[in-house]
């Protein structure tokens, strides 16, 4: 049966007609579908777990246990569960073990572009690259019957334009393959000696997989002109077959890691000119130059941001169809948190107390963009808490004004340990956790702080102001950031307090479905001075019309926060419509 499907809904259909049994992940934009296509699929157990590691440690007990297992993440989410990654390739699988990463060229979700292939290659683990979504869900059967065959976990390479772009797939039956779990303590058990006798293994395997990837038809000539080769990868290679057709011969590579020699070498003899064509980093052209070959890439290529049709057109001097030129300037249009996010009042708190803000990873990230400019730093997941523990030893006079904010889910990611650090270590520092009771950014997907899993029916739940305390914080208090005078008296008063304390703000996330909203508000124009004080909080549902403030009666969910800043009491609630 043919169907039109996303590249991770296509790699999720992998899974499933390969006798995938278990599922665990963190959701990262752009993964997050694979995990919640698969979830669809009542023969697959699936989680969401706290983060990467965790997912990823869960999957490998699951695969040791006989059963076909995956865990999914984003690039900086493998990061995170490197620390496994890197001792699996030791230890190789029991059942097949899949592992998805999903890059971001172009940053559209992340705060890097880092190149997974890199942890590939240092984890000495086979990759496969898909470039539609017919190869997600081949590539990802692949996976499995490599990862059994060469006792290895595989890495499914997946990037924001082949795990969103839609393309046509052929679904098969589902077929559930099983092994038995036998102990084997050498194999399985990582102390010194037993390692130091697995590391050979290793690399004999990584023998083998060359000579798999010389031979495997995931990685294809096609030969068109001989006058230029390229060797490329990914939606490169969909970009270099729209520019050239068959003008040019291709060797078009569906293992990314190791890569093949002498096919490579053999491709290189039939072509006058060799370039590379790859985003991110030459990884593939420095293979080529470790072989001898004289190759272009980056000289011509940039190393940064994803690439294009247009793009790769003009790097080889070729026209630019005026059909895909784009002439007029398209205006700006910055992120902005939603109406009625339950942040934003927190923030504005923030601002108005001129405090130092350490962020986190999530949708309050916005809190740094103007006009609140609340935010002076976001690093990676968990980071704000320690770096604010470190920011205040250092420098205790920033003790008083320098707060961290992380979101729930974030907090239960990778937060936890930096509140542990807080409490043993005793900075005086304010923690607050913005429990918006979802995880906002990638799509509301649920945490352990929610009482819901991944199919929204009830599971364990996380009291957060019972773990603050039982992790040795005295201070933990609950606000509602719809309630600025209450913000602000909470702030104030933790901020100086002589001891560790956590604040949460807690509002559901505006943009759930079972959120009920107040009425929008409505301007009195004859009360309104155009003072624009309503206009601090950059509600996208306010704007200045003929020198008055307006609501947006199709934006505003009713939150009120605008008028707590009115002095002169122009705004008021009204029924929608009237």
């Amino acid at each position: 049966m043919k169907e039109l499907m996303l590249g991770n809904k296509a790699a999720a259909r992998g899974l499933y007609e390969a006798g995938c049994l278990f599922v665990s992940s963190y959701p990262g934009t752009p993964s997050t579908e694979i995990t919640e296509e698969a979830a669809k699929y009542d023969e697959i157990y699936c989680e969401w777990a706290p983060n990467e590691k965790v997912a990823m440690e869960a999957a490998f007990g699951a695969c040791l246990s006989g059963s076909r297992a995956f865990c999914g993440m984003k690039h900086v989410g493998l990061n995170v569960a490197a620390d496994p990654l890197y001792t699996m390739s030791y230890t190789g699988v029991n059942a097949g073990l899949v592992i998805a990463v999903a890059d971001d060229a172009g940053m559209h979700s992340s705060q890097n572009e880092q190149d997974s292939r890199h942890h590939a290659i240092a984890a000495k683990v086979p990759m496969l690259e898909p470039s539609d979504s017919a190869e997600s869900l081949a590539f990802a059967k692949l996976a499995y019957e490599i990862s059994e065959k060469f006792d290895t976990p595989v890495l499914l390479k997946m990037c924001t334009r082949i795990a969103h772009s839609q393309s046509v797939v052929e679904t098969s039956e589902r077929v559930v393959p099983k092994k038995d779990y036998e102990k084997n303590i050498a194999k399985y058990v990582m102390m010194p000696g037993n390692a130091k006798k697995r590391h050979p293994i290793v690399e004999e395997r990584t023998k083998a997989l060359i000579a798999f990837a010389e031979e495997s038809e995931i990685n294809r000539v096609e030969m068109g002109g001989t006058g230029l080769g390229i060797i490329t990868s990914s939606t490169s290679y969909q970009y270099v077959k729209e520019v050239f057709g068959d003008r040019v011969s291709v060797l078009k590579l569906g293992m990314v890691n190791p890569l093949p020699v002498q096919k490579i070498l053999d491709f290189a003899a039939k072509v006058d000119k060799l370039v590379v064509v790859e985003e991110l980093d030459p990884i593939i052209e420095n293979h080529c130059k470790s072989l001898g070959l004289t190759v272009s890439g980056k000289d011509i290529l940039p190393i940064c941001d994803e690439f294009s049709q247009n793009l790769i057109a003009k790097a080889f001097g070729e026209p630019v169809p005026e059909t895909r030129k784009l002439e007029d300037a398209i205006p700006p249009r910055p992120p902005v948190m939603c109406s009625g996010c339950p942040h934003r009042g927190l923030f504005y708190t923030l601002k108005q107390n001129k405090c130092t803000v350490l962020g986190d990873i999530g949708c309050y990230t916005l809190g740094a963009v103007a006009p609140l400019g609340a935010m002076e730093m976001t690093l990676c997941m968990g980071a704000s808490i320690s770096a604010l523990h470190g920011f205040n030893k250092a420098d205790p006079t920033h003790e008083g004004k320098t707060v961290a904010v992380i979101g729930d889910s974030t907090f239960m990611h990778s937060g936890m340990t930096g509140l542990a650090n807080v409490a043993y270590n005793q900075s005086n520092s304010t923690i607050i956790i913005l429990d918006n009771s979802i995880t906002g950014m990638t799509g509301h997907q649920q945490n352990p702080t929610t009482g819901y899993n991944i199919k929204g029916d009830p599971a364990g739940k996380i009291d957060l102001e019972a773990l603050c305390k039982a992790m040795g914080f005295e201070r933990v208090r609950v606000v509602d950031p719809y309630d600025l005078a209450a913000c602000d008296k909470a702030v104030k008063e933790e901020l100086a307090a002589n001891e560790p304390s956590v604040i949460i703000s807690r509002r559901p996330c505006a943009l759930l479905k079972y959120v009920k909203h107040n009425p929008p508000l409505v301007v009195d124009t004859d009360k309104c001075v155009g003072c624009r004080s309503c206009m601090r909080i950059g509600c996208p549902s306010i704007s200045i019309k003929n020198g008055k403030a307006h609501v947006d009666q199709t934006l505003c969910v009713g939150c009120n926060v605008c008028a707590q800043l009115c002095k002169f009491g122009a705004f008021s609630s009204s029924k929608k419509g009237e």
